[in-house]
């Protein structure tokens, strides 16, 4: 079973993407890089995932759009429930720039038979995807009081916060499950650059790495430890919690 992650750029630019294979009980990373235009993401996709193989791919991104002006449900309830963490989602309907591309790319991948997955039969065979979002998914997995601020500020004090992001996923990853040890992978990242451009790069990696394994463990658990916000007509949001008993949230 592949677990693939895409951070996508919503109206241009660069895309995190990762890959991870589920071996022997455990999650493997084997593929972690940026590529600019849709149709080397969807060539990507098409190598890490024969047409006859299962995988789940979670997208940060808001490919389901049912709402001309305002806001989706799922993106009001990232502001209920995770407002507090500084986690809401940034709002989506089919009036902004960027929602054309977003909702063809979530089209592209159902064209290959990745069918939206707002709820699952945990650890079952099949062809999905689902939408994430980084931000609520770092708080709850790593028992965090507020988001990690790396993506907005001083680039001195985003770089210390990636830093921080690349030490829990290190440390923390490795004794959930299911378990994800990436420290002795040469795809990982072994440093924070210093500079803005090379700082985003790996920005858009590790986005695409939390991304898929929230794939992965959307698959693990379903609902019993995940929180899926909001519904297939409206829009959803998949988020992943270490507690027990986790629902849908509408």
């Amino acid at each position: 079973m592949k677990f693939l992650g895409i951070d996508l750029g919503w109206s241009s630019g660069a895309s995190g993407l990762c890959c991870l294979d589920w071996q022997n009980g455990r999650l493997e990373l084997v593929d972690l890089r940026r590529e600019d235009a849709t149709e080397d993401i969807l060539a990507w996709v098409d190598a890490c995932i024969a047409p006859d193989e299962s995988g789940l791919i979670a997208v940060d991104a808001p490919t389901l759009i049912p709402n001309a002006t305002g806001m989706r449900l799922c993106d009001r309830l990232t502001h209920k429930h995770f407002g507090r963490y500084h986690a809401g989602s940034y709002p989506a309907n089919l009036g902004l720039p960027f929602a054309a591309r977003t909702v063809a790319f979530g089209l592209s991948l159902e064209a290959k038979g990745f069918h939206h997955a707002p709820t699952i039969a945990p650890q079952q065979s099949g062809r999905h995807q689902i939408e994430v979002f980084p931000h609520p998914a770092i708080v709850h997995l790593f028992g965090l009081e507020k988001i990690l601020k790396y993506k907005k500020g001083k680039l001195a004090d985003r770089r210390l916060e990636l830093a921080r992001l690349q030490e829990y996923i290190c440390d923390r990853l490795p004794t959930l499950e299911p378990a994800l040890d990436v420290t002795q992978s040469k795809l990982f990242p072994p440093e924070i650059p210093l500079k803005g451009t090379a700082l985003k790069a790996v920005e858009d990696q590790l986005d695409s790495l939390m991304c898929a394994y929230v794939a992965a463990h959307w698959w693990y658990w379903g609902l019993e430890r995940n929180l899926a916000l909001g519904n297939l007509t409206e829009g959803y949001i998949i988020v992943p919690t270490l507690s027990r008993g986790a629902s849908v949230v509408c």
